[in-house]
């Protein structure tokens, strides 16, 4: 169940940083332009240093922040 939540977690936080580094890309991009776009690498840097989705997914466990249900013991 906490592997499960830490997917959700994972693919959720990968959408949103690919949503706001896509803001920056651009067809024409010359070798300078990428190396001075600060805001793109505190972004990534921002991303780098949030607590991993497992660490996350645990934490909401332990903190009985996730909702589950088990579909085949509701059906009996």
């Amino acid at each position: 169940m906490v592997a499960k939540r830490a997917n959700q977690i994972s693919n959720n936080i990968k959408e949103e940083l690919h949503s706001k580094l896509s803001e920056f890309a651009s067809s024409n991009d010359n070798l300078e332009e990428v190396f001075e776009n600060r805001e793109q690498i505190e972004i990534s840097k921002h991303y780098e240093r949030m607590p991993k989705p497992t660490l996350i997914a645990i934490d909401e466990f332990l903190n009985n922040k996730v909702y589950f249900r088990n579909p085949s013991k509701e059906q009996g």
